[in-house]
């Protein structure tokens, strides 16, 4: 899985080599994948995770940073585009003023040639902030509309205008019928877009045809807008459904956590395990799921991250404590083997004594026993040394071993008294 998402990365630092204005859907697709490669991780891992996801938040920050200036400059250049577009209008109303004065023949040709001067520079301006670009064309064209209904001096100048701006405008109603057959409809919007950008920059046509050029554009762009609005309502459908599938799946994880943790109070370690296949077929469902809509899409997979994170700590929790339990039970069980074998060599030690008491007649017998206790009593101080070093649990040993050795000495004094006898 790190694997997977570390290529995530890389390619998302050769996209950011790119133009960042170009590269959203990839982006986007990005994002989408390296989320949903997000699973069960170990902990021995869970660092290298960590490290993994924050490098990637950190190029999508540079990515958000890069795409944020470039936005700041488009709109100082767009403001700055309104403003020369702002200019040009007064000179133009201020030419239609003059010919609403009246002008003298001489006069209306220079008017005329001003006037196409503007209309020239506009069009070496770009673009105006959006929600001026509606009301600045308007003013635009009527104020080329009013002043081409002005001139009265130059008829057949106006007549091959109005015939070039008609041939234009054909050309982007044939132009906008032919993109309904394109089956890409946000490719097919946005080049709808760039057409009524071209219709903005075109002057007008003759008035008889004006209505009916435009409204056999409006009903191209008509169909157009529809189909894209049809997609964009589909998609919302969508991500809805997924939120609603995503919402159930945080519903499953909820209730299992919750069920896994009392049941294995009573049923033991193969309820976590159970457990463990069901939220694995969860997760491998969400994975399958698309985006939600963005208002809920963050919040419903914290939601079930944190969910996630909640059963695979209860469980690991739960295995810890039970591994606690296993070890404690086998220290006790270690402790008391030990124990037994302590008395019952303790057991032997006193018979045989006894036995050897019974049959030591002579001097000779009575040297070797205190021979002998006297090495037990050795091995026995020994054994105390080691376990007093080697295992705090052994307090019961040692005490078993002291005893004994106060036994030994005490059978010793007796041999020695024995001997003194003789």
């Amino acid at each position: 899985m790190a694997s997977t998402r570390q290529q995530i990365i890389e390619e998302l630092q050769n996209l950011l080599t790119q133009d960042v204005t170009e590269i959203k859907e990839q982006v986007d697709q990005l994002k989408n994948r390296f989320y949903k490669e997000a699973g069960e991780v170990e902990e021995e891992a869970k660092e290298a995770e960590e490290a993994l996801e924050q490098q990637f938040k950190e190029l999508l920050t540079e990515y958000k940073t890069r795409k944020a200036e470039i936005t700041a400059k488009a709109t100082q250049e767009l403001q700055a585009n309104l403003e020369r577009k702002n200019a040009i209008l007064e000179q133009m109303k201020a030419i239609v003023e003059s010919g609403e004065s009246g002008l003298e023949n001489g006069e209306w040709k220079a008017a005329t040639e001003r006037m196409k001067a503007l209309q020239a520079e506009w069009k070496t301006i770009g673009a105006v902030p959006a929600t001026e670009a509606q009301n600045i064309r308007k003013v635009y064209q009527r104020c080329q509309e009013q002043f081409y209904d002005l001139v009265k001096i130059n008829i057949e100048l106006r007549d091959l205008d109005f015939k070039k701006n008609l041939e234009l405008k054909t050309k982007l109603c044939e132009a906008a019928e032919k993109l309904q057959n394109n089956e890409n409809i946000v490719e097919a919007s946005r080049a709808l877009q760039q057409l009524h950008d071209e219709w903005a920059e075109i002057g007008p046509v003759a008035r008889e045809l004006r209505e009916e050029i435009w409204n056999r554009f409006k009903t191209a762009s008509s169909v157009i807008n529809k189909k894209h609005q049809a997609y964009f309502d589909n998609i919302h459908a969508k991500e809805k459904e997924n939120l609603e599938r995503k919402q159930a799946l945080v519903a499953q994880l909820t209730e299992l956590l919750n069920n896994a943790t009392e049941q294995a109070k009573q049923e033991g370690a193969k309820v976590w395990e159970e457990t463990t296949k069901q939220v694995q077929e969860i997760q491998a469902e969400w994975r399958k799921i698309g985006f939600a809509p963005k208002k809920f899409n963050q919040s419903i997979y914290d939601q079930y991250r944190t969910l996630c994170d909640e059963f695979f700590q209860a469980k690991n929790a739960y295995f810890k404590t039970r591994r606690e339990e296993w070890k404690a039970r086998a220290e006790q069980r270690k402790a008391r083997e030990e124990q037994r074998k302590a008395r019952e060599e303790q057991r032997k030690a006193r018979a045989e004594q006894r036995a050897e008491q019974r049959i030591a007649k002579t001097e000779d017998q009575l040297l070797r026993i205190r021979e002998r206790l006297r090495q037990e009593i050795k091995v026995a101080e020994n054994n105390i040394l080691f376990f007093t070093a080697k295992s705090k649990t052994a307090n019961k040993l040692v005490d078993g071993l002291q005893s004994k050795i106060n036994e030994l000495k005490k059978q010793l004094d007796d041999i020695n008294k024995r001997l003194e006898e003789k």
